[in-house]
């Protein structure tokens, strides 16, 4: 299967996305379907609340921001920033003195995200077209990064991460929410274009997915925090997907 293939069925697959009314999940109810698989992500209700609603299009496996150290008068950047959730929860973190950055590959969640930024009046962020293996972000210019259930859709890991690395301040650290497999996945599966969409079939295994971070050159690489994911997985891959919140500094101190 070739990489560009990969590549822009993934990115034809969130255009659409981000031009639908919701974005829901066929294992769920449209509840508010988006609000339930926001909490069943690890959004809390008051974080679903802060944020303009057509940011949350019920994708992601986790809440980095909840996690990540993040000061007033920082700057941070979402790698793959969608619909711009949680590059709004950043920007309260941070304040006006404080900017946050979206990076994502699909104009439509461009428009949408930028859209939505200028509806609530949101001054202290910014929405970028470009691919995370290809940051168009200035060397050493960022205090954070955060990044929601995207680099397993990324064919070249280690090079996304050796690209965060390069915008990182030497302070610099990162706090990122992916899928990992517990053992290889079925063959079947790594070569389904929907399950690369489905950020399935690019998930590394566990130890490597941490060794590929360490290699790009970060350090004090460490997992906060896991737990089995089982949203729309299908029934052989039950148990074997793991949502990791990992943790990386730039520099050992």
């Amino acid at each position: 299967m070739e990489e560009e293939k990969i590549r822009k069925f993934v990115k034809k697959r969130y255009g659409e996305m981000a031009k639908e009314k919701v974005s829901c999940s066929p294992s769920c109810e449209c509840e508010p379907t988006l609000t339930k698989l926001g909490k069943r992500i690890g959004y809390s209700d008051e974080d679903l609340r802060n944020v303009p609603e057509a940011s949350n299009m019920g994708l992601g496996c986790g809440n980095p921001v909840a996690l990540a150290t993040l000061k007033e008068g920082d700057t941070v950047l979402d790698l793959g920033s969608g619909g711009g959730i949680d590059v709004f929860l950043a920007a309260k973190r941070v304040g006006n003195k404080g900017k946050v950055i979206g990076v994502d590959m699909t104009e439509e969640m461009i428009e949408k995200a930028k859209s939505t930024a200028r509806k609530f009046g949101y001054t202290n962020v910014e929405f970028r077209l470009g691919e995370i293996e290809s940051l168009p972000v200035e060397d050493n210019s960022i205090d954070a990064i955060i990044s929601n259930c995207v680099i397993n859709l990324s064919i070249d890991k280690e090079k996304v991460f050796r690209e965060a690395h390069r915008v990182l301040k030497p302070t610099g650290h990162m706090m990122i929410s992916d899928l990992v497999t517990e053992g290889e996945l079925p063959e079947e599966i790594k070569k389904s274009f929907d399950a690369w969409a489905g950020c399935i079939a690019g998930a590394l295994e566990k130890n490597e997915y941490l060794d590929t971070i360490r290699k790009a050159g970060f350090k004090k690489v460490k997992v906060v925090s896991e737990s089995t994911y089982d949203i729309d997985v299908s029934e052989k891959l039950r148990g074997k997907i793991t949502s990791v919140k990992v943790e990386a500094r730039k520099a050992n101190r």
